[in-house]
């Protein structure tokens, strides 16, 4: 008797298991776990790609800020452009006409990235695919007459293992419908009803994106945005449910304490250890998310810039999701295709210490600067991000067993010869003495500490 009610028990218990839902608050949402591939990802591509790509000048927020009246873009189309020229007559000048998504998939490949966020839709409101609630603002309506986000998510999907994403604009800054809404005080939702929840769901069920990263959500509240009951959707009943990471950007107050990954703010970097995981959404140029005509070198930031970011970044628990932006016709230029080919070389020699890797005891030492922790399987990596010029790297966090403990550097089969520090404290390890052509790296050293505390 006690045998059968405990089997219906545990069939109940099951059953529940099996069906449970996550409910429309974010009490229920914010309880489910992220898919372990994201966490283990910790380096991604952003892109952001769409009308704005065309005057390629200022920023993505080309259109915003040139209606504010912001002088810099008035006379940017002054000089440039005949009166009367409106934004949308931009439209048809988005050809993409040399974009080449093998050829895009086969570069993120070589990046080392292992997931991928593309923007579907832009606070502008062009959709990168045929959204039915976007009629002739859409790159298949007009400009490239094509499905971007379907023709790269097909090549990404067949060329690489890389996680396909996309990013969304919540709001539209000059929709109508949004307009009216907003204008009675978000008491009206006719935008979310016929054009926004219209347009997920079909960008969910079309594309399977493993990563929704959502944005333009800060002037209402997640009640106007009806994000709640789309999440619950999401991770119930849509195609990626299992599978499927989101950020935190669903209604004003939300960034920072609702969601999957935590974006806080954009480029954010605390540099200490959070407790909830977090993305460090960051660009290679400095000024915009978007491509630049009148870029200078100097906006870029280096392969050593950009390795440091990722240390410290991956040191303290978050992800890079690093931006770059391609041109209006097409083409990722060379600026953006060395950093992403450097970053990838370098991850080919020390991704051991960043991909599903976990934040050590310690960050990074405080004594000697640039240097960052991580770990993994009970060994501790030391991300050097200068090289010492004595050659000797002084390391304080590590406790030392001197007949266990072992070094080596990643990349290089030699013998790395360390000891104790002062009072047997930390340890004191001699940098390999090579020809240079045999150092792996030019720009950041990894050691690899086995048996330390």
């Amino acid at each position: 008797m006690a045998s059968s009610f405990f089997s219906i028990l545990l069939l109940l218990v099951s059953f529940k298991s099996v069906f449970s839902k996550y409910e429309p608050n974010w009490e229920s949402l914010d309880s489910r776990p992220n898919p372990a591939w994201y966490d283990e990802a910790k380096f991604g591509i952003f892109m952001h790609w769409g009308v704005y790509s065309v005057p390629s000048f200022g920023s993505e927020w080309f259109w915003k800020n040139w209606q504010s009246g912001d002088p810099a873009y008035v006379n940017f189309m002054k000089e440039n452009y005949p009166p009367g020229f409106e934004y949308p007559d931009f439209a048809p000048m988005f050809r993409a006409e040399m974009f080449n998504p093998d050829a895009w998939a086969d570069l993120l490949a070589k990046s080392g990235a292992k997931y991928f966020v593309l923007t579907s839709k832009h606070h502008e409101g062009f959709t990168n695919w045929k959204s039915n609630v976007s009629w002739n603002w859409n790159s298949e309506d007009v400009g490239p007459h094509r499905n971007l986000v379907g023709d790269l998510a097909k090549s990404i999907r067949a060329r690489t293992k890389i996680t396909f994403g996309l990013y969304h604009s919540l709001y539209e800054w000059f929709n109508p419908m949004y307009l009216d809404d907003k204008e009675n005080g978000f008491k009206t939702r006719g935008y979310v009803t016929n054009i926004l929840m219209p347009e997920l769901y079909d960008m969910v069920n079309t594309f399977k994106p493993e990563y929704i990263w959502s944005d333009g959500d800060w002037e209402a509240s997640d009640t106007y945005w009806g994000s709640t009951e789309f999440l619950a959707w999401l991770y119930n009943e849509s195609p990626v449910k299992d599978t499927v990471v989101v950020n935190d950007r669903w209604g004003s107050g939300c960034m920072c304490h609702h969601g999957g990954t935590y974006t806080c703010q954009d480029r954010y970097n605390p540099g200490v250890l959070q407790k909830h995981k977090w993305e460090n959404a960051m660009t290679v140029d400095k000024k915009s998310w978007g491509f630049r005509r009148e870029a200078n070198l100097d906006d870029f930031l280096t392969i050593h810039e950009l390795i440091s970011t990722l240390a410290e970044t991956v040191s303290c628990g978050g992800n890079m999701l690093m931006n770059v932006g391609p041109t209006h016709d097409g083409r990722i230029v060379p600026i953006f295709q060395e950093r992403l080919t450097e970053m990838g070389d370098w991850l080919r020699v020390n991704g051991e210490a960043i991909y599903a890797s976990k934040p050590w005891r310690v960050q990074n030492e405080t004594k000697t600067p640039g240097i960052w922790y991580t770990s993994k399987d009970g060994i501790a990596y030391a991300i050097v991000l200068q090289w010492p010029t004595d050659n000797t790297l002084e390391l304080m966090a590590p406790t030392t067993d001197p007949s266990q403990t072992k070094v080596a550097m990643l990349g290089l089969n030699v013998d790395i010869e360390w000891k104790q520090g002062a009072g047997g404290k930390g340890m004191v390890i001699q940098m390999p003495q090579v020809p240079v052509s045999q150092i792996p790296s030019d720009y950041a050293w990894v050691m690899k500490l086995s048996n330390v505390k």
